[in-house]
């Protein structure tokens, strides 16, 4: 085993950033603590996607992941029902994941990250006002009145961290203008054709359903999204008005709508902050939704935040948590390779959002042609997702040899 001494890291927030964070800065030999300032660990949201590598990831850090959620694969559509794209994705990768994604509702993957989690490593009601650092030592400030030290600080604490915060300042968020409502039913008479994710944009809206699994049980989950400004309040009906957007979609949109029960049925604005160039500052560093808010289009926030988790973790093997040079060079290991690759994911959500929502009325129809007859959103999409997965695979393969051998 490692002959490095224990450090003592503290991860805010325990979403699943701070779990993934966590399960793998416990693996890499050190103390950890987990900290967050609810009374509990909560999903925020209903449905969700996870790519192969997230899942690959979980697999390691000794999360349950079989019988999570269902494998599909994907397409792009027109309104009509017309293929766009097909994401063809590589043998292997459907061999073993199923196909290019999972779908699965939040709560499953909460209750799994929380069954793998060491006893006493996470906190409840345990919020953090503020936090100061030196080279030798990180001081968090907690609500209670008390003050926490920890070698490292890592900041899993969402779009409006706190850690973010206090190592480079506010920045403002950016508003994407947009709106989505999104559910899941169970209603299993529709057929359906399970295993599919079908992602349709008319000349405004985007629709969209895949297979989920939910604790062993089958269904579907969709949503569909529309400009809205962000200075206007929505006041509406969250099931009508998904029902009103998803009229002119094909089969099966507007039956999977009608057939939610409507507490099943949520909405949320969408938003972002630009990318950070750097993460890490002295003995603190972030992950997940700290470091890049990621728009829904790209379908992979919570699937970066959980890589983040692994990495960082695995980047703190072996490593002396004293030595404040040693801890300097471990952080930027970590973050050296993770930003350009979340930072395109983000910008490209961003920028389909823009494409597909904000576009002058004049250009539509123009753009619409484009899609529906060149082989532009094949390349721009269909071609790179598959590479991006190879690619993510391969480096948590590399960095599971680099930890075997740190901890060795």
């Amino acid at each position: 085993m490692s002959t490095a001494p224990r450090g003592r890291v503290a991860v805010i927030g325990a979403g699943p950033a701070g779990m993934a964070t966590a399960l793998s800065v416990h693996q890499a030999g050190h103390d950890v603590v987990l900290l967050e300032r609810y009374k509990q660990a909560r999903p925020a949201g209903n449905i969700l996607n996870l790519w192969p590598p997230p899942i690959k990831a979980l697999g390691l850090l000794g999360v349950d992941v079989d019988d999570l959620g269902a494998p599909c694969r994907s397409e792009f559509r027109n309104a009509q029902g017309r293929r766009r794209v097909e994401i063809d994705m590589p043998p292997e990768i459907v061999r073993d994941y199923g196909g290019g994604f999972i779908g699965l509702l939040r709560p499953e993957l909460y209750e799994r990250l929380l069954a793998a989690m060491p006893p006493g490593v996470l906190q409840v009601d345990r919020g953090v006002d503020s936090i100061d650092q030196d080279e030798s030592v990180v001081r968090l400030h907690m609500s209670d009145g008390t003050i926490e030290n920890a070698d490292v600080v890592i900041g899993a604490d969402g779009i409006d961290s706190l850690v973010r915060r206090t190592l480079w300042g506010d920045s403002p968020k950016r508003e994407h203008n947009l709106q989505i409502f999104g559910g899941f039913t169970y209603a299993d008479d529709l057929g359906v054709e399970p295993g599919l994710c079908i992602i349709s944009h008319s000349r405004t809206v985007q629709g969209a359903w895949t297979s989920i699994r939910h604790k062993g049980r089958s269904g579907f989950q969709w949503w569909v999204l529309q400009a809205h400004p962000a200075t206007e309040e929505y006041t509406g009906n969250l099931h009508a008005s998904a029902t009103e957007l998803g009229r002119e979609f094909a089969f099966p949109l507007p039956q999977l709508i009608a057939a939610t029960d409507p507490d099943n049925v949520q909405r949320w604005p969408i938003r972002d902050r630009k990318p950070l160039k750097q993460w890490s500052k002295g003995r603190a560093t972030l992950v997940g939704d700290a470091a890049h808010p990621t728009s829904p289009y790209a379908a992979y926030g919570a699937g970066m935040a959980t890589e983040d988790g692994y990495f960082v973790g695995r980047r703190l093997a072996g490593v002396d948590l004293s030595d404040y040079v040693a801890v300097r060079a471990a952080l930027d290991a970590f973050e050296t390779p993770r930003k350009p690759h979340t930072a395109r994911q983000s910008q490209q959500a961003y920028m389909l959002g823009q494409m597909f929502h904000h576009a002058p009325k004049p250009l539509r129809y123009v753009r619409d042609q484009i899609l529906d007859r060149t082989p532009l959103l094949q390349k721009v999409v269909g071609e790179s997702s598959p590479k991006e997965i190879l690619s993510q695979i391969d480096l948590i393969d590399q960095a599971e040899k680099a930890f075997t051998t740190a901890r060795r």
